[in-house]
C-alpha cells in the first residue's frame, strides 16, 4: 500500500500513513470532463424575458403601395415597432426560462469520476501540467495534521503553505488576479481570480474554514462535499490539493 507523508504546522513530516485505494484509481479525462460539464448544467438558473416584452403597442400596418417597409407601426403614427428588426421590437430568437438545462449522468460514472479526479491530485505530473507552483521536493498527496484545523488567522494558512512549499501557487493566484472583461463587472463578479490550493477538511466548522477563505483562488471543503467540479476544475484534471489526516480516513472508508 502506497504511503504519503504527513506534515506538521512547522512543515516538518512527522509521520508516513497509508493511502486509500481510491487515489490508485486509473485517470479518466473524459468521464470526469462529462460530469462536470453537467453538474455546471444542473447548476444554471434558466433565464428568459416576458412572452409580452416588445409586444406591448397598439399597432397597425400601412399595406402596399406606399413605398415603405410592411412593418407593424405605432397606430396614429409612423415609428415601427413589435417586429425583431426594429428598435423597441421583440427578439427574434429569445432564451426560454422553461428550458430544461439538466444534464443526466450515471451513478457509477458520477462516483468514479470523483476517484478518478481525485486519484489526479496525488500525481505530481498532473498538477505540475495543470499550472500549479510548488517545491519540488514536496510529496504526493498532501497531507498534513489534524491541528492545522485550529489555525483561525490568513497570515497563519500562509505561513503553513510556506512552510510546506505551496505558498508560491498563492502568489501565482494573486498575481494573476484580474477586472473581468464585460458585464460581469456589474453583477458582483469584477474579478477574475485563477484557481489555486483545494483544502480538504473533515470538519466543515473547523476555524482554518474562515483563514483560509481570504486567501486568493483558496478553496476550503469539507471532506462529504468534493465532487469533480471541485477537484478538477473546468474539468482539467490535477488541482493541488492538501488534505487533514482525519479527511484522508474518511475517504478510505469510500465504496469504490
Amino acid at each position: 500500500m502506497t504511503q504519503a507523508n504527513v506534515y506538521s504546522i512547522e512543515g516538518d513530516v512527522v509521520e508516513k500513513i497509508d493511502i486509500p485505494t481510491a487515489f490508485d484509481a486509473p485517470c479518466r479525462p473524459d468521464l470526469i470532463k462529462k460530469v462536470v460539464i453537467a453538474i455546471a448544467n444542473n447548476n444554471r438558473q434558466p433565464y428568459g424575458p416576458s412572452k409580452m416584452s416588445g409586444m406591448r403597442h397598439s399597432v397597425s400596418t400601412w399595406g402596399k403601395g406606399r413605398g415603405t417597409a410592411r412593418v407593424q407601426r405605432i397606430h396614429d403614427g409612423k415609428r415601427a415597432t413589435e417586429s425583431p428588426n426594429n428598435v423597441s421590437g421583440r427578439r427574434a430568437h429569445p432564451p426560454r426560462p422553461e428550458r430544461i438545462w439538466d444534464l443526466k449522468v450515471n451513478k457509477k460514472e458520477r462516483t468514479f469520476a470523483r476517484i478518478s479526479a481525485l486519484a489526479a491530485t496525488a500525481s505530481a505530473e498532473y498538477v505540475k501540467a495543470r499550472g500549479h507552483q510548488f517545491d519540488d521536493n514536496i510529496s504526493f498527496p498532501i497531507v498534513v495534521d489534524d491541528n492545522v484545523q485550529s489555525i483561525a488567522t490568513t497570515t497563519n494558512v500562509y505561513d503553513l503553505f510556506e512552510k510546506i512549499g505551496i505558498s508560491h501557487d498563492i502568489d501565482r493566484a494573486k498575481e494573476g488576479t484580474k477586472i473581468r472583461a464585460g458585464r460581469g463587472k456589474m453583477r458582483n463578479r469584477k474579478y477574475r481570480v485563477p484557481v489555486s490550493v483545494l483544502f480538504v477538511v473533515s470538519d466543515k466548522h473547523a476555524p482554518i474554514v474562515k483563514g483560509a477563505n481570504n486567501l486568493p483562488g483558496v478553496e476550503i471543503r469539507s471532506v462529504n462535499s468534493i465532487n469533480a467540479a471541485v477537484l478538477a476544475p473546468g474539468g482539467d484534471i490535477g488541482r493541488l490539493t492538501v488534505y487533514t489526516k482525519s479527511a484522508i480516513a474518511k475517504i478510505g472508508e469510500w465504496k469504490i
